[in-house]
């Protein structure tokens, strides 16, 4: 887990991106420039909740330790070292991946 520590707000979560690997099929080695950004991250920490109109926390989908799929682009970069990681809303997340 990250050295950093971070308390997401409100319906954002914390994602660690999953790097995919760096090697085709038929073995050839991709260079840093050619690799796609992941979309797929595991959840590190998530927030309470976006309130409702009545002032009450909507619970989360997602808790931590779910893998999730999201869009390229989404969320926020956040580094530590040579480790990057996102923040993003609960609403950006396209699907928790099971098995």
């Amino acid at each position: 887990m990250a050295d950093l520590k971070l308390r997401p707000l409100g319906d954002r979560v914390w994602v660690e991106p999953i790097e995919r690997e760096s090697m085709t099929a038929s073995g050839i080695v991709l260079p840093e420039t050619a690799k796609e950004k992941p979309m797929e991250g595991k959840i590190l920490a998530a927030g309470p909740g976006a309130r409702n109109d009545k002032g009450d926390r909507q619970p989360l989908d997602v808790k931590v330790g779910d893998k999730v799929l999201y869009p390229k682009y989404a969320g926020t970069e956040i580094k530590q070292g040579s480790k990057s990681y996102l923040i993003m809303r609960e609403s950006d997340l396209l699907a928790i991946i099971e098995g």
